[in-house]
């Protein structure tokens, strides 16, 4: 298996071979992380980038009665906090979903090879720049978007990400996301997200079982949704 974090960032801009060497040598001797296990905390002075080679994280927080809003997903490929070093403390946790492999870059490594690879630089800016597109996404969906559009709209975005990383088979996605942080991610408690899912079953659009997302109809599903997958910028990555 090749290096994630150089293909996503290939995606968006043509690397040179000195560029992919750096990115490489970068990510040399990744760790093996369980799952649920923090790689930082909210309050923690920042630290390196963390790079996610393969499995899964995300991105929390806790508020102060114990409830936690999930924030992010990060995938294969996914790398986090290129420029947090520049606050004083973390404002969020990361947290393993899967076991995981992930790298860390010292903070001075990365800067240095942006300074000296500015097309690796350029990547990275256009990578942040989809994920705070992302965050806008999920910032409407909990503002505008009703409780059946929301999880529609959120299937609909992890099967594409999953997509454009090559880890989904045709209509299905194994998804190791439970239904309590699902419903972390959404505002919802278990329950009701558990009769969304069975009101979006209802219309063949999708099932969600076992760890799997079947998308049955994707039509239907993006119809319900609502869905437009212009924030995340797909069309970028097939042109490179």
């Amino acid at each position: 298996m090749g290096n994630r974090f150089v293909e996503k960032l290939q995606g968006y801009g043509s690397l040179g071979e000195e560029d992919v060497t750096a990115l490489l040598a970068a990510t040399v001797g990744p760790r093996n992380i369980a799952p649920r296990k923090d790689l930082i905390r909210e309050g923690d002075r920042p630290g390196p980038v963390f790079v996610i080679l393969d499995g899964w994280a995300c991105r929390y927080k806790i508020l102060p009665n114990g409830t936690r809003q999930i924030l992010a997903y990060l995938m294969p490929g996914d790398s986090c906090d290129l420029h947090v070093g520049l606050l004083k403390e973390m404002d969020h946790s990361i947290q393993t979903v899967t076991e995981a492999v992930v790298a860390t870059i010292d903070r001075h490594l990365m800067d240095s090879i942006m300074d000296r690879h500015p097309r690796v630089a350029k990547a990275m800016y256009i990578a942040q720049l989809v994920d705070e597109g992302t965050m806008r996404a999920w910032i409407t969906s909990m503002g505008r978007r009703s409780s059946i559009e929301r999880v529609a709209h959120l299937m609909c975005e992890l099967y594409l990400r999953a997509q454009n990383i090559g880890i989904t088979a045709n209509t299905q996605l194994e998804l190791p996301l439970s239904q309590l942080l699902l419903a972390d991610s959404l505002g919802m408690t278990p329950v009701h997200l558990n009769r969304v899912l069975k009101e979006l079953r209802k219309t063949g659009a999708m099932t969600l079982q076992r760890g799997s997302l079947i998308i049955t109809n994707p039509v239907t599903l993006i119809q319900v949704a609502g869905f437009d997958e212009n924030y995340l910028h797909r069309r970028m990555r097939r042109a490179a």
